[in-house]
């Protein structure tokens, strides 16, 4: 066939999808009728959705988020939840990403902290951005190693290049001097630049005295609280329900 080397170099410029569509549209009648606009247009849509498909797959797997399935579609408004649809339908533009304001998610334990914010990170991620999820207590020990082994510098620069950083399970322990040192470090560098989600039990007014240190609680709540979305979880504990698991 005439049309075998141009596969070859379509493939050989890795357009993969795109070669494969170009074949597929030889064996149907019904678009080889159509216009070359038309059948072009087919074939870069092929290519992009592949392409897109392939970053996706790559940035969730970086992501690292603890439920990866979640997803804005999957949560559940019941009313007992006090959850917002249109607050949430919001959120899903990811405008607050692009504004780079911050989410915060706070609640019981079970009512689904983790699910929202990881279904929020995956839903930048499907719309362009990179996302990283990590407990609160495991990047302080992230930040522990990082000074002994001399990353520490390395380790705030990857999460200053993240645009949606989420920080789940954030004042469980006490805080220790260190970790308020490293939290001020990181929301220094992504204050006004990056977006954090930060899931707590703790409501939002007793952040302050939680961190301890008036000089470093000052600094650290008005950097999250500033432009932050606001998402108090009510409800009882969704441990024995399927769907949406309760984090």
């Amino acid at each position: 066939m005439l049309n075998e080397p141009t596969l070859e170099q379509l493939r050989g410029l890795k357009l993969n999808a795109l070669a494969s569509a170009w074949h597929e549209q030889a064996q149907q009648a019904s678009i080889t009728a159509l216009g070359f606009d038309e059948r072009f247009a087919m074939l870069v849509d092929a290519e992009w959705r592949q392409r897109e498909n392939q970053r996706l797959v790559r940035v969730l797997k970086e992501a690292k988020l603890k439920l990866s399935q979640a997803c804005i579609e999957d949560i559940d408004y019941s009313a007992r939840r006090e959850l917002d649809r249109a607050v949430m339908r919001q959120l899903a533009t990811c405008s607050w990403v692009h504004e780079h304001h911050n989410v915060l998610i706070t609640g019981a334990t079970g009512v689904g902290k983790t699910f929202i914010a990881c279904a929020l990170a995956q839903q930048a991620c499907r719309r362009g951005y990179k996302a990283l999820y990590r407990r609160a207590s495991r990047l302080f020990d992230e930040f522990h190693l990082a000074r002994a082994d001399g990353t520490y510098a390395r380790l705030l620069a990857r999460l200053a290049r993240t645009d949606v950083l989420v920080i789940d399970d954030w004042g469980l322990a006490a805080v220790q001097d260190q970790e308020r040192q490293h939290l001020l470090e990181i929301l220094e560098d992504r204050h006004g630049a990056r977006s954090t989600i930060v899931t707590s039990q703790l409501p939002p007014p007793s952040w302050h005295a939680h961190i301890g240190d008036p000089t470093l609680a000052d600094a650290i709540c008005d950097r999250l609280l500033h432009n932050a979305h606001r998402l108090a979880l009510k409800g009882p504990s969704r441990r024995k329900q399927p769907k949406e698991p309760a984090t």
